[in-house]
């Protein structure tokens, strides 16, 4: 068999290799969450995802760029549920004030509080010696409601001289208050009903600024 057929996959050793590579990430995952970034190896990660050491260097390198596909992993769920949120509440020919609404309690209640988020945060709260993302790939949601707010601004629907500035007041007015109150040493107490509140406030005070 000549070296360029045996190069080529079959698809069951594609399977085989995508198979293994996600068992490696959901391995290194669980460890980077459990033990933290310097004391997990690529040797218990490829202990627990029951493969070879040499396997996860085919797949991922070093240690660091086993981290950096991870976080990637989880930040890609997290782009998708943000850019699904933008779509499907701030429509076209939607009342504004209720779009804003349906969005940001959307976010706040469904995708923020699910294990995609919660591992994201978690992952890269973690020490100084941790890779990062790069900026562009982590501020991804940040961008894409700028530009849906520079739609709207285009259409007449709010009065904004810089998008960029508004889609962070609307932010910081409804999701970052919303969080803040999630995150406070009282979360516990906090019910859902209060949290809805702050959002819907947050619009009110964002449209009188903005319309």
């Amino acid at each position: 068999m000549s070296r360029g057929v045996a190069a080529v996959q079959t698809p069951g050793r594609r399977r085989r290799s995508e198979s293994k590579k996600a068992a490696v990430l959901d391995a290194a995952e669980a460890l980077f969450l459990a033990e933290g970034y310097e004391r997990t190896s690529v040797d218990a990660i490829a202990a627990r995802a029951q493969v070879s050491k040499r396997t996860v260097y085919d797949h991922f390198g070093e240690k660091a760029a086993i981290f950096l596909r991870v976080v990637e992993r989880v930040n890609d769920a997290l782009v998708s549920a943000v850019r699904a949120a933008i779509d499907e509440e701030l429509t076209p020919g939607r009342d504004l004030r209720d779009a804003l609404t349906a969005f940001g309690r959307r976010v706040v209640t469904q995708t923020f509080p699910s294990s995609d988020y919660m591992t994201f945060r978690r992952l890269t709260s973690q020490q100084w010696s941790a890779p990062r993302l790069a900026e562009a790939v982590r501020d991804q949601p940040e961008r894409m409601l700028e530009e849906r707010f520079a739609a709207l601004a285009a259409d007449g629907e709010i009065r904004a001289a810089d998008p960029v500035v508004a889609a962070r007041h609307f932010t910081a007015l409804t999701i970052g208050l919303a969080l803040d109150a999630l995150d406070d040493r009282r979360a516990a107490e906090t019910e859902e009903p209060e949290i809805l509140a702050i959002v819907t406030d947050g619009v009110d005070a964002f449209l009188r600024a903005y319309r």
